[in-house]
């Protein structure tokens, strides 16, 4: 045979085995995002979006946001989250919120040997908590998915003395969750970091000294508030970037490899892009 007709076939072989390679690397993982309380189903802040965006183009269909968990009003959503960052609740298949997420999770069409990732941002991450405690009591026996899925709490309101927080730790010690990551994802200064406290109580006495920081002896300014650009509250002004998009994603996939080695790949690659583009 020629050789060049041999070298040919190889080149082939070597692209259809890659292909097959990429083509079973899908569905594997799964990785599913609580946004924040300024979210609706079709409206987001700058980071949810980007966040969005870059996940799409790393993940496809191996990524997706959690929808139908939002009230009309960004105070809402902090005002729901601020009264349930304390404790897991008692019967969560009573309430239509956690339902509405557990439904999503499951309907995903998701194989018991899928990784599922659950990420979560401000006041979605006592969503997510609270949904990551039902789901790990219901999995217990490994009816739904045979690995420990995995919590990101970002820029997360739930308090690391909190009942809550313990929870989902006791399910870590029994198998149940893998890996969590709440500090790893704080930024630096960001004072609303475990504002919902250990009780309702100190969760409202938290949530007035951040918006009135004068009238308080722990909190100091700037206001909760003030969303200036440049002199507003930190976890104001990191929602409205980019880089808060492209930090998570670094912490993520890359630095702790939730998604694996081939998520991890390309969203090195995708990063390297994007901070080229705003950089110029």
């Amino acid at each position: 045979m020629d050789l060049s007709l041999n070298y040919h076939i190889g080149l082939i072989d070597m692209e259809s085995e890659s292909y097959h390679a990429e083509s079973n690397y899908k569905f594997k993982y799964k990785v599913l995002f609580f946004a924040g309380g300024e979210t609706r189903d079709n409206k987001f802040n700058i980071f949810t979006a980007s966040f969005i965006r870059l996940m799409k183009k790393i993940m496809e269909d191996d990524f997706d946001f959690i929808r139908g968990i939002y009230f009309k009003s960004a105070m809402m959503n902090v005002i729901w989250a601020l009264n349930h960052a304390q404790k897991p609740v008692a019967e969560p298949e009573k309430i239509k919120i956690y339902l509405t997420a557990l439904a999503q999770i499951l309907e995903s069409g998701l194989s018991n040997e899928t990784q599922l990732v659950i990420i979560s941002s401000s006041s979605g991450s006592v969503v997510a908590a609270q949904t990551a405690c039902y789901l790990a009591k219901i999995n217990r026996d490994r009816t739904y998915f045979s690995r420990p899925f995995h919590l990101v709490l970002g820029s997360s309101m739930i308090s690391t003395h909190s009942e809550l927080y313990k929870q989902l730790k006791r399910h870590q010690s029994e198998g149940n969750i893998g890996v969590i990551l709440q500090d790893e994802m704080k930024d630096e200064h960001d004072t609303a970091y475990g504002v919902g406290g250990k009780t309702k109580m100190e969760a409202y006495r938290n949530a007035l000294g951040l918006m009135f920081p004068f009238l308080s002896a722990r909190f100091k300014g700037p206001s909760f508030l003030n969303t200036h650009p440049l002199k507003g509250h930190i976890h104001r002004k990191r929602s409205q970037t980019v880089q808060k998009a492209i930090d998570y994603i670094n912490i993520i996939l890359i630095k702790n490899s939730l998604a694996g080695e081939h998520y991890r790949e390309i969203a090195q690659k995708t990063l390297e892009n994007k901070s080229s583009e705003l950089s110029l």
